[in-house]
């Protein structure tokens, strides 16, 4: 009997000796990371040279086919979780004896683009880019990275760091990983999302019909910049995402302001004193409740106050005299639901400008949120406040009796993309990632409460049993992304590298 016993307790250890393995094994995270950073490079320029448009479905699928034959060529299971428009596709490696699962999510699409504001041929052909005496960036061969190297260079294209950049992280230190012999000790599921630019508008129906093959203990977002410092950040949290556009009436058509001036209503004028009764002179929304249920502890604030903000500085940095007073600071600002103007149209200006008295004057707006704000009670008190100001709301352009009837008109078209997300700090992996980046980078992250920017996780972190989910963020803060000469810093990409590759050799 002792003698079988024995035998037991070797089989059970022989077949724990892997983990075990894998638990000691130490690398030197620095050399690994320099050592294929060449490999790195040539992925990240072949997954910038596809196309990614969010508008064009014909672009996204010769993506989804680069991607899909990149997981199976390292032995991936991949399944593609269909939609009513384009997949999303998941990619999953099974561990041996693994306990914990990590989901991973990236996104592959990108924002139009304009060629003609791109300082370079073409934003889909990535090219390498120094600054010269006079501090403009310049093309150099991108050649030049095989006999030099220097942290401040970029290449720049599309995509560069929102968000293919840290997908090609990732896939390079899954390549450094497995060329030491290495696996986690964990399983790795990988998301990729490819309308995230367009607000992922079947994401959340997606994840619901496809929760069980995504189920897993916890979840990373590789999407976004690191802190203006540019030092080793987590993010714990992503304000969600709403919009609404209203539109103001005046006369049927533009009109002749000699004609008619002071006597047809100017629907410029009625939209601009609608935008300011939202609002008061600190920038603070007078909409009453518009911020009830956050009420910021001693405690959260010295948590957001370990974020080393110069706030003087970041004013300087925006070209700005005053910040609005949302917040003490600007890591306090992040902490509310914010009501952004972010695009308004009535007539024209410059070369175009008209005497007129125009017809109709639109108002872009997003409503950023955090956790505590529904956007639906947020909708339903912006509205009120709009009826308020004496406005019949429509849903759709006037009709003639509608235009004889209220005065004062004004067309609602409002949509939500998706809520807030928060984890705690001290939650598991965040526990895991700081002793991570201890390994990487031989001290603690900076670690931000929650990001300004909307990450669409909301989703998953409600059909998957609330997940807690951190965001990786590796990218340079100066980026330009989502505009003209998006880039990415390869000290960045090169730290991003060591980042994806600690994180996966961290035992859970």
């Amino acid at each position: 009997m002792l003698k079988k016993t024995k035998i037991h307790i070797c089989l059970t250890f022989c077949l724990a000796l892997p983990v075990l393995l894998f638990a000691q094994k130490e690398i030197d995270l620095e050399k690994v990371t320099e050592a294929h950073f060449s490999n790195g490079i040539q992925i990240l320029n072949e997954i910038l040279s596809m196309p990614n448009d969010s508008h064009y479905p014909e672009q996204l699928a010769v993506n989804i086919d680069w991607c899909e034959e990149s997981f199976e060529s390292r032995n991936w299971e991949v399944k593609r979780l269909e939609t009513s428009t384009v997949p999303l596709l998941m990619g999953q490696k099974l561990v041996p004896n693994a306990e914990k699962t990590v989901l991973f999510y990236f996104h592959m699409d990108g924002q139009s683009v304009d060629p003609k504001q791109w300082e370079q041929p073409d934003p889909f052909k990535p090219v390498l880019k120094r600054k010269n005496t006079q501090g403009k960036w310049e093309i150099i061969p991108m050649e030049s990275l095989e006999s030099e190297y220097d942290p401040e260079w970029r290449i720049f294209a599309r995509s560069a760091s929102d968000d293919k950049g840290p997908f090609a992280m990732f896939l390079t230190a899954w390549d450094a990983m497995t060329a030491q012999g290495m696996m986690p000790n964990y399983n790795v599921k990988v998301v990729l999302d490819f309308e995230e630019e367009i607000g992922s508008p079947n994401l959340a129906s997606a994840v619901n019909q496809y929760k069980n093959d995504l189920k897993a203990d916890m979840m990373l977002i590789m999407d976004g910049p690191r802190h203006v410092s540019n030092l080793p950040t987590l993010s714990f949290g992503a304000r969600g995402i709403s919009q609404f556009t209203l539109t103001t009436y005046g006369p049927r058509v533009d009109l002749h302001s000699g004609h008619y001036g002071n006597f047809a209503p100017n629907p410029a004028l009625r939209m601009s004193e609608l935008l300011s009764s939202m609002k008061d002179e600190r920038g603070r929304v007078v909409i009453p409740g518009f911020y009830d249920g956050i009420n910021l502890t001693q405690e959260e604030k010295d948590i957001l106050s370990q974020v080393p903000d110069d706030d003087e500085d970041i004013m300087e940095k925006l070209g700005v005299g005053i910040s609005d007073k949302v917040g003490n600071t600007y890591q306090e600002s992040l902490q509310y639901p914010s009501l952004n103007v972010r695009g308004l149209a009535s007539g024209s200006v410059g070369n175009e400008a008209r005497t007129i008295v125009p017809a109709i004057a639109v108002a872009e707006i997003d409503v950023r949120l955090v956790p505590e704000s529904d956007p639906e009670r947020l909708f339903s008190l912006i509205r009120k406040h709009i009826e308020g100001q004496g406005y019949h709301i429509l849903e759709e352009d006037p009709t003639d009796e509608e235009r004889s009837k209220y005065p004062k008109l004004v067309k609602w078209e409002g949509s939500i993309s998706y809520q807030a997300f928060r984890t705690p700090m001290d939650s598991e992996p965040g526990v895991w990632l700081n002793n991570a980046y201890l390994r990487a980078f031989g001290e603690e992250p900076i670690r931000k409460r929650i990001s300004g920017g909307s990450l669409p996780i909301a989703p998953f972190v409600e059909a998957l049993d609330n997940i807690p989910a951190v965001t990786v963020t590796t990218v340079n803060f100066d980026n330009n992304q989502h505009g003209p000469n998006e880039n990415i810093r390869l000290g960045n990409y090169k730290e991003g590298i060591k980042t994806a590759l600690a994180i996966l050799t961290q035992p859970i």
